[in-house]
């Protein structure tokens, strides 16, 4: 039966009208800012009251039972958290113990089946990034230099949602997804290393001024757990050794002062035989674009050599590509002067004595002479000792926190006792293998009117064995937010990898180098 033409058009129009709305409401949807899906989730989760209700938070602490949807296992769990970025869980299924934690100072886990450990490389990096997020949220993401981008919809549990993706300095990506009807928080993705960790939100119900999930699955891999909480309390009295690295060996560990007196007196032949080395330093400098993304700005790469316990950096290519005859010219005329500024400082160095250590710069700005571990050793006090494996090797790892009282001698000093981390120390070649340091207080120079670093600055750094007589550099990571004469504002987001670790005998010769000596070199380790 044919049917009218009118009817046809009618129906027409119906769809085209639809189509219309559709893409509407999707044009809708995709312009929504990440600020716009925030502000209704602040909202819905404060049950009108706002940020300050969040703010108002200092700690946490929620408990109750969680289940092995795998094997139906059951038992208890527990999750709690303190400013500025103290945060630990636990739980034990059918006799399996499992905990993390970060107290400020280092991440680890435990479990009764693989042990205790300190976390490294991204598991760390993610872990305190989290630690972080479990107690700021996303509230202060402009202040941290983070990035907020819409991630688009989905379906959650078969309901549309909202999704936002936290980018912060360190690239770490956490994605919210907010329910597109309540604006209440329905999942995480959160990075653990090498997997990605899910949490489902769902039960919410008001607590205080919050409206808290109670019921909370996690997924990671093919694991499964689901959490059911009876018990949420805002702002309880935690202890901060609740978060400590936990005391469970009785291991004996080395003669500690004469293992730190050792590696003190290691640093300073460090230095003396870097004077044999040459190395290549490889920097990239990295940036978050305005959609969240990090991407690398410049590459650059430097061969490094020591000539009189001062450094010297040649760069050698940009981008990876080798210099234009211009730029290499210029290079070669700052090297020159550098070795004359060296050769008229020790000269002057030599007429005088019971001068201050210079750390003098080079050409790039750089400290010429190596500030050493004994530097941030003399400003902290060392907690929680123990024995661990690290690349293959034994090791022994101290958090490290300010020492109370500490008084600086130097004005370059000031920042090692505004610091905490820690340090991974070999106790056979008495070397410092690895050290991770945060900044948890602003750093300021000349009263913060010169210039300032932001609290949470960090820095990694790692070492191996080179030529079977020294431990040198192998990879770097900085990320710092600083501020120069009270206006200009700038981050540093670099990592850095050093190689190409070779036998030199650094001599001037009209005032240039000469290039390493073909009978002297080693094999790249």
């Amino acid at each position: 039966m044919k049917q009218p033409v009118s009817s046809i058009k009618k129906q027409t129009l119906c769809a085209a009208i639809s189509i219309i709305f559709a893409a509407l409401y999707a044009t809708s949807a995709s312009a929504q800012s990440p600020d716009k899906i925030i502000r209704q989730a602040v909202k819905a989760m404060t049950n009108g009251k706002g940020e300050r209700a969040l703010r108002e938070i200092r700690s946490w602490e929620v408990k109750g039972t969680i289940t092995n949807t795998k094997d139906g296992s059951t038992g208890g769990y527990r999750a709690y958290a303190m400013q500025p970025n103290l945060y630990a869980r636990a739980f034990d299924l059918g006799g399996l113990e499992v905990s993390m934690g970060y107290n400020g100072k280092s991440a680890w886990t435990r479990d009764s089946r693989d042990g205790l450990r300190t976390l490294t490389g991204a598991a760390s990096r993610d872990f305190q990034t989290e630690a972080r997020y479990r107690n700021a949220r996303w509230l202060d993401y402009r202040k941290e230099k983070s990035k907020l981008a819409f991630g688009g919809q989905a379906q959650i549990n078969g309901k549309p949602a909202n999704a936002v993706v936290l980018t912060t300095l360190k690239n770490v990506k956490i994605k919210l997804y907010f329910d597109a009807a309540s604006g209440l928080l329905a999942r995480e993705e959160a990075p653990a290393g090498e997997v990605t960790r899910v949490f489902d939100y769902s039960d919410f119900r008001p607590v205080g001024n919050l409206m808290e999930p109670h019921a909370i699955t996690i997924t990671e891999g093919d694991e499964r757990y689901e959490i059911k909480l009876d018990q949420i309390v805002h702002d309880p009295r935690l202890d901060r050794a609740a978060f400590e690295f936990p005391k469970i060996s009785n291991e004996p560990l080395p003669d500690i002062p004469a293992l730190l007196k050792e590696v003190g007196k290691n640093e300073g032949e460090i230095d003396r035989l870097l004077e044999k080395y040459t190395f290549t330093e490889v920097v990239t400098s990295r940036e978050l674009d305005s959609n969240g993304q990090m991407r690398s700005k410049e590459t650059e790469t430097y061969d490094l050599t020591f000539y009189k316990g001062k450094r010297i950096r040649r760069l050698v290519a940009k981008d990876g590509k080798p210099l234009s005859p211009k730029d290499e010219a210029e290079e070669q005329k700052r090297v020159e002067k550098r070795i004359r500024e060296i050769e008229k400082h020790e000269a002057e160095k030599a007429k005088q004595t019971g001068n201050e250590p210079d750390f003098d710069h080079d050409d790039s700005g750089h400290r010429g002479q190596r500030l050493t571990i004994a530097d941030v050793l003399r400003a902290s006090k060392l907690t929680n000792p123990r024995r661990e494996r690290f690349r293959g090797r034994d090791v022994i790892v101290f958090d490290f926190e300010p020492l109370p009282g500490y008084k600086p001698q130097k004005n370059y000093e000031k920042v090692f006792g505004k610091m905490a981390g820690a340090i991974w120390i070999d106790p056979t070649d008495k070397q410092v293998a690895r050290a991770e340091a945060r900044l948890i207080e602003a750093y300021k120079i000349g009263g913060g009117m010169l210039a300032s670093l932001k609290e949470g600055a960090n820095f990694v750094i790692e070492q191996d064995r080179v030529n079977q007589e020294i431990w040198l550099p192998t990879r770097a990571e900085i990320n710092v937010v600083a501020r120069v004469l009270l206006v200009k504002g700038f981050n540093i987001n670099e990592t850095i990898t050093y190689g190409d670790y070779k036998r030199f005998n650094v001599e001037v010769d009209k005032e240039k180098l000469k290039d390493p000596s073909q009978s002297d070199k080693t094999q790249k380790p």
